[in-house]
């Protein structure tokens, strides 16, 4: 295929991931990379550097050369949530990157142990608001999306749920699985296979209406939370000053990738949604990550997060 920008890309393109191979966003990333590459004409090299919460790589990220040459998978944490609750950060994704595309959003759901009795979202909410802090419910760590979902979630209904962190989602599984906790808010990917075992229910999905995996789950707005959000999402950004055509070229890449069938099939079979393609351009993914931006600061205030 035809380079979509003469004289760019003339050499491989790095795509950095801020987090350890294996994980969501590093299988994101080698999925994605081969379709770029097709598009772009070169070879896109995936190139993990994980530390303090993504934080490593967007600090190096900011300070890159501004050419296309390296591209920076961005998520919650890097680009939204980290710049809210924690202070001295030595980046600006406001200032020092420049959005290429949304590629993915992954809901959070509200899962329950098969023993919980609440075989609603309502009947859990009304449990909890009889006997606040009765519920204890797992999250990804404090300052996750899922603790912010969390807060959320108590915010609008008052569940009060008692947050309780762990390191990931599938650290917090066995707990779910085995009662220690009574709920978890979690990506649909972790909860997927063990609400398809019957080992816990996923009672809503963050989701903007229900998803084909799991077509008997509501959403939470369905279930009676309006408005309610909760999603983990993956895009693309480039260093602030890329000039326009490269961006535009990369910005192209994206939205083919996006828009490539198989890919969307395989994302939908995991409970993923992909970007729209208004989305999957670089003002479509600004005005995401300033709606994204302003959901993050209200649900930190609501769980009490301060930079720190």
């Amino acid at each position: 295929m035809a380079r979509a920008q003469p004289g760019f890309p003339d050499r491989p393109v790095r795509l950095i991931v801020p987090f350890a191979p294996g994980g969501n966003s590093d299988t994101v990333a080698r999925v994605v990379a081969p379709l770029l590459a097709e598009r772009l004409g070169q070879p896109v090299v995936v190139e993990n550097r994980a530390g303090a919460a993504g934080n490593v790589a967007a600090t190096q990220f900011a300070r890159a050369r501004p050419d296309g040459y390296a591209i920076l998978l961005g998520s919650n944490g890097p680009l939204t949530v980290n710049p809210v609750i924690q202070a001295n950060l030595g980046y600006d994704p406001g200032r020092d990157f420049t959005p290429i595309a949304l590629l993915v959003r992954t809901p959070n759901v509200l899962a329950v142990h098969r023993d919980v009795p609440a075989r609603t979202l309502a009947a859990l909410i009304a449990q909890g608001r009889a006997a606040p802090g009765s519920i204890s419910c797992g999250s990804s760590g404090t300052g996750s999306t899922s603790h912010l979902a969390i807060a959320s979630f108590n915010a609008a209904t008052g569940a009060g749920l008692q947050h309780v962190p762990y390191g990931s989602g599938g650290a917090m599984a066995p707990d779910l699985i085995a009662g220690t906790i009574q709920a978890g808010m979690t990506e649909i990917s972790t909860a997927l296979p063990l609400h398809r075992e019957g080992a816990v229910r996923i009672l809503a999905t963050g989701s903007a209406g229900r998803l084909p995996v799991v077509p008997e789950v509501p959403s939470f707005e369905e279930a009676g939370v309006a408005g309610f959000r909760a999603a983990a999402y993956l895009g693309l950004v480039a260093p602030a000053g890329t000039p326009p055509a490269v961006l535009r070229a990369l910005a192209g890449a994206a939205a083919a990738a996006v828009a490539d069938p198989g890919l969307r099939q395989r994302f939908a079979e995991m409970g993923s949604e992909m970007a729209a393609p208004a989305e999957a351009s670089p003002e479509g993914f600004a005005a995401f990550l300033r709606q994204e931006g302003a959901w993050t600061r209200d649900a930190a205030e609501r769980a009490g997060l301060r930079p720190g």
